[in-house]
C-alpha cells in the first residue's frame, strides 16, 4: 500500500511539474513581441463578455482561452493604431456580443478618431443584433458570411420574478424597499412589475431610443421610419440585409483577407489586439511628464478584496480600492486621479468604505469620475465624493435606493425533513435568524434603523453635489437615470468619456490642456510569474474565474442559441435596451 501512495504521489507531482512547466513556457512565448509589418491591420474580437477592465486575476495569452478583452484594451489600442503608420486599418469581428450604451459610444467616439485619421474600420460579423449594429453601423464596411444571422428588432426589456416560487418552496421574504423604484426588489416581492419600475424603464427606453436612431442615422443614412421598418421584418438573411444597405456586402472572412492585402505584400497582415497592447504609448508621443493615475473599479461591491466570484464574476472589495487610492494619493508623481466606476450596486458599508478613500484623496488631489456602462447604488455611491463626475450619454446612473432584509426559509427545510430549535439569551437573539420572521417589534425597529442610514446616505449626497433635499426628492427612491439625463437634473457634473474625465481631472491640475501626459492604470496587471509566485491568492482565484467563464460565456452561449432559436429571453438586461 505504502509503494502504491508513493507511485502515485509521485506520478502526481509529475504530472502537475509538467503542467506548470508548459504553462511556464506558454507564458514565456506570449510574452514575445512579433514583428508588426507595414499595411497591417489591428483585428479586434468582440466575443462574449466584455468587461470595462482587466479582472483580478487571469492566465497570459494564449493559456486556456487566453487574455480576456476589454474596454480599456480596446480603447488604448485605436488610440495608437490611428497615430501607427504601420496600421492601414482595423477589423472589428461581432460574434453576438452584448455591449452597454456607454461601451458602445465609446468605441465609436474611437472609431471616429481613427477614421479622422485616415484610417479604415471594417466590421464583420457571423451574428448581428440590433444592439451590436449600434456599434457596428460606424465602421467605414460591414460584412457578414452567406450563412450570418442578422436579428434587427425593437428595445424591450423582460423582468423575472419568483414570487410564486418562493411561495410554493414555501420561503417567505422579509424586505425593506426604499422605495417604490428600487425595482430589483421586485424579483421576490411581486408577480410582475410596478407601475413605477415601467415608468422608469421607459424613460431610460426613449433615451436609448433616441440615442440609437440618430447614431444609425449618422452612420447610415436611415430615417427613424426606414429604421422601424426594419425592425418591422425583424430577420434578414445576410443577401436581404446588403439588399436593403443594413450591411456593405455577403463575404467569407478569408475573402475580406485577400481584398486587404497591402501594396507590395504578398499576404495579409493581421495584428491582434493582444499583441497590439505590448506597443508603448510613449512611442506615439502619448504620453509626458505629467502623471494620472486611472483607478478602474468594476463588478459587485462587497467584502475586502478584489476576486472572482463564480456567480457574480468581477468583484471589488474596499480594503483592495483603498489600496489603490492610498497609492496614488500619496504618489508624488501623480497630479490627479481620475476613478473609472462601472458598478451595479452592492454592499453598503463595502461602498461607503470606498467612497470615504475617495473622499480622502480628493483633498490632496483633483479626483474626477468617469462612469462606464454603470455606476447604480452603490456604483453612485462611490461616485459622488469625487470633485466632478463625467457619465457618458449611455451610462446608467443613481438608484439612491436601499434594499434590505432577509427570508425566512424554516418551512422550506421542514419540506426536506429539517427542523430547528433554539436557545436565547437577551433581547431580539433571534433577529436576522433565516428560520422566523421578524416580529411586528422586530420590524419596527428593522425599518427604522434601514431609513435613518439610507436618509444619512441621501444628506451626504446633498451636501457633496450642493443639492437641496427638496432637489433630491424626485430622483432618489431607487430611480435610475441615463448620463444625458443625469447631467440635467444634476447628479453628474458633465457628459462625455474617458477622455473628457482626463481632461477636466488636467483642467484641475493646472496641466496645460494641449500638453500630452502619461497614464498609469489601477490596479496593475499581473503576469503569470507573479501569480505563481505570490501568498497562493491568484492560483486560487484562477479556479473561480474559469467558474465564472463557464457559467457567463459557456452556458451563456447555449442560451443565447436556445433563444435565437425558440425566441426565449429571461430577466432584464441594460445592454438589451441599449
Amino acid at each position: 500500500m505504502k509503494a502504491f501512495l508513493r507511485s502515485f504521489f509521485a506520478s502526481l507531482l509529475a504530472i502537475i511539474t509538467i503542467i506548470l512547466l508548459i504553462v511556464a513556457i506558454a507564458a514565456v512565448k506570449s510574452s514575445q513581441k512579433t514583428k508588426i509589418h507595414d499595411h497591417s491591420y489591428l483585428k479586434i474580437n468582440l466575443q462574449g463578455s466584455l468587461l470595462e477592465y482587466d479582472p483580478p486575476t487571469e492566465f497570459p495569452g494564449g493559456i486556456i482561452g487566453g487574455e480576456p478583452e476589454t474596454l480599456q484594451r480596446i480603447l488604448d489600442n485605436l488610440e495608437k493604431a490611428a497615430l501607427d503608420d504601420r496600421i492601414d486599418g482595423v477589423i472589428i469581428k461581432f460574434s453576438g456580443i452584448g455591449l452597454g450604451g456607454a461601451t458602445t459610444q465609446e468605441i465609436r467616439d474611437r472609431i471616429k478618431n481613427l477614421q479622422s485619421a485616415g484610417k479604415k474600420v471594417f466590421g464583420y460579423a457571423d451574428i448581428m443584433t440590433r444592439n451590436n449594429y449600434f456599434l457596428a453601423a460606424a465602421c467605414d464596411s460591414l460584412f457578414m458570411p452567406h450563412g450570418g444571422y442578422f436579428e434587427f428588432t425593437g428595445l424591450s426589456a423582460t423582468s423575472m420574478h419568483v414570487k410564486n416560487t418562493m411561495k410554493k418552496l414555501e420561503v417567505e421574504p422579509n424586505i425593506d424597499q426604499i422605495r417604490e423604484y428600487k425595482s430589483a426588489a421586485e424579483l421576490v416581492i411581486r408577480e410582475d412589475m410596478s407601475d413605477e419600475a415601467k415608468e422608469n424603464i421607459q424613460w431610460m427606453m426613449d433615451e436609448a431610443w433616441d440615442m440609437v436612431i440618430a447614431a444609425i442615422h449618422e452612420d447610415r443614412g436611415f430615417d427613424e421610419a426606414r429604421i422601424t421598418e426594419f425592425m418591422q421584418y425583424a430577420l434578414f438573411t445576410p443577401h436581404e440585409a446588403e439588399e436593403v444597405g443594413l450591411i456593405d456586402g455577403v463575404r467569407y472572412w478569408d475573402e475580406i483577407e485577400d481584398a486587404l492585402i497591402g501594396e507590395g505584400e504578398k499576404e495579409f497582415h493581421a495584428v491582434t489586439a493582444e499583441r497590439y497592447a505590448q506597443e508603448e504609448r510613449k512611442k506615439f508621443g502619448l504620453t509626458g511628464k505629467e502623471h494620472i493615475a486611472v483607478i478602474h473599479a468594476q463588478g459587485f461591491i462587497g467584502g475586502k478584496d478584489n476576486r472572482i466570484d463564480p456567480i457574480l464574476g468581477v468583484m471589488m472589495g474596499h480594503e483592495s480600492m483603498a489600496k489603490e487610492f492610498e497609492r496614488a494619493r500619496e504618489d508624488e508623481d501623480i497630479s490627479a486621479i481620475v476613478f473609472r466606476v462601472d458598478s451595479p450596486g452592492g454592499t453598503s458599508i463595502a461602498s461607503d468604505l470606498i467612497g470615504h478613500a475617495v473622499e480622502l484623496a480628493a483633498k490632496e488631489k483633483p479626483v474626477v469620475v468617469s462612469t462606464a456602462d454603470m455606476a447604480a447604488s452603490g456604483g453612485y455611491s462611490i461616485s459622488y465624493r469625487a470633485d466632478k463626475i463625467v457619465a457618458d450619454p449611455g451610462s446608467v446612473i443613481g438608484s439612491i435606493g436601499s434594499i434590505s432584509g432577509k427570508v425566512n426559509i424554516s418551512n422550506f427545510h421542514k419540506k426536506l425533513g429539517i427542523t430547528h430549535d433554539f436557545v436565547e439569551k437577551g433581547p431580539m437573539a433571534l433577529f436576522h435568524s433565516p428560520y422566523k420572521n421578524f416580529t411586528d417589534e422586530e420590524w419596527k425597529r428593522f425599518t427604522e434603523n434601514h431609513w435613518t442610514d439610507f436618509m444619512a446616505w441621501v444628506e451626504d449626497i446633498a451636501k457633496h453635489r450642493e443639492m437641496t433635499m427638496e432637489e433630491l426628492e424626485g430622483l432618489i427612491y431607487g430611480r435610475v437615470w441615463t448620463g444625458r439625463q443625469a447631467k440635467e437634473n444634476g447628479l453628474i457634473d458633465e457628459v462625455g468619456g474617458l477622455d473628457r474625465a482626463i481632461e477636466i481631472a488636467k483642467e484641475l491640475a493646472e496641466i496645460p490642456a494641449d500638453e500630452a501626459v502619461t497614464i498609469h492604470h489601477y490596479p496593475e496587471k499581473k503576469d503569470f510569474f507573479d501569480m505563481i509566485t505570490g501568498n497562493g491568492g491568484d492560483l486560487s482565484a484562477l479556479v473561480r474565474l474559469f467558474m465564472y467563464r463557464f457559467i457567463r460565456e459557456d452556458v451563456s452561449d447555449t442560451w443565447n442559441m436556445i433563444a435565437h432559436n425558440q425566441d426565449v429571453f429571461m430577466g432584464i438586461d441594460w445592454r438589451e435596451i441599449f
